[in-house]
């Protein structure tokens, strides 16, 4: 069984009444082409003390930026941290693109997290968490395991506990949505405490911004995931090809280089 088999069947109840975007993991469409630079961009040193990859600002539109707030080369991510073919950039991406991008002050990386499955509204939850300084390591956790992580779907034990879930008040939903499925066990093992984890999940306005945002965003025209701009221009991805070598190049080609 896949994360996508559980959209609409054995997690669906444990989300009612939130309306989740309808976006596509994968899914290609037109896209306008990401900007070019003739000259290449200089590095820009942080403030005294200061480590621009260990810079991190929420945003006004549900995101969490990295970076130099005024970098001249803005990433923006939408990515579903349920989402394979985000997970295949994620994991990719991550150390790169932190440290030979992001530490330059030349480039800012804001993401964005896009509930398309009903797992995703735990797993944000989660990831937010412990705060904006821990948010960019959680995430490239789920992503460098998303494959182990993934595998108690196979477990029809797990997934009934999951199921069963939909049926509890709000308040004790999402607590037992993500212990059915390992989660506050997965976040736990990377320093987010039991009961913090339980708290954030048991506060039923967090589930729901995760949501709403989702709806924003579908409503904004974001249909997939990953879906990735550069400085307005917006990142196609070729199907065939590894994700990350083809972001980086787009960066380059930006200036970043």
């Amino acid at each position: 069984m896949t994360p996508n088999s559980l959209t609409r069947s054995t997690l669906m109840i444990a989300t009612a009444a939130l309306a989740l975007g309808l976006a596509a993991c994968g899914k290609k469409d037109d896209a306008t082409a990401s900007p070019s630079s003739d000259q290449a961009i200089a590095n820009i040193a942080p403030p005294a003390g200061k480590s621009w990859s260990e810079t991190v600002v929420q945003t006004a539109d549900g995101g969490y930026l990295a970076g130099n707030p005024d970098a001249p080369i803005k990433l923006l991510e939408y990515g579903s941290l349920s989402c394979p073919h985000c997970a295949l950039l994620g994991a990719e991406a991550d150390e790169p693109l932190m440290n030979d991008y992001i530490a330059s002050g030349r480039v800012s990386w804001e993401f964005r997290s896009f509930a398309i499955h009903p797992q995703d509204v735990p797993l944000t939850v989660l990831a937010e968490c412990g705060g904006k300084e821990t948010f960019f390591p959680l995430v490239a956790q789920v992503y460098k395991n998303f494959d182990s992580m993934n595998e108690v779907l196979n477990d029809k034990a797990a997934l009934e506990r999951a199921q069963a879930s939909g049926n509890l008040p709000p308040n004790k939903r999402f607590v037992a949505l993500a212990n059915a499925l390992g989660y506050v066990d997965f976040f736990a093992k990377r320093g987010l405490p039991v009961d913090q984890a339980n708290a954030c999940l048991a506060d039923a306005n967090k589930a729901q911004k995760v949501a709403d945002l989702a709806t924003k965003y579908g409503n904004e025209g974001i249909d997939s995931t990953p879906t990735l701009f550069i400085n307005g221009g917006k990142v196609e991805l070729s199907g065939g090809e590894e994700p990350w070598p083809q972001l980086e190049a787009a960066l380059q080609r930006a200036g970043a280089r």
